[in-house]
């Protein structure tokens, strides 16, 4: 197996034209794998919309959710932090 550094050397090796096509080819990639992925993750949730295992909420909700905090003292942190940083210029 190759280390990525002898791929990166192969890679500049290689002609511009060659180069190119490797790195839309690589872009391709990504993209289709981003589309399974964004695909899974649709499929998961409308499981669990048919299930009823869904989660509904405001944004705070969602917020305090995302930042593990069941009792919003994160949220009002965050709050007060952000009117802070947007009355200073920060």
């Amino acid at each position: 197996m190759m280390t990525l550094q002898e791929i990166i050397n192969s890679i500049e090796s290689l002609p511009t034209e060659d180069r190119e096509y490797l790195f839309e080819f690589l872009r391709k990639q990504r993209i289709e794998n981003r589309r399974v992925e964004i695909l899974a993750n649709a499929q998961e949730v409308m499981q669990a919309f048919k299930d009823g295992t869904d989660h509904r909420g405001s944004v705070d909700d969602l917020i305090a959710d995302l930042l593990g905090d069941d009792d919003g003292s994160c949220l009002e942190v965050l709050l007060d932090t952000n009117i802070i940083v947007s009355e200073f210029g920060f």
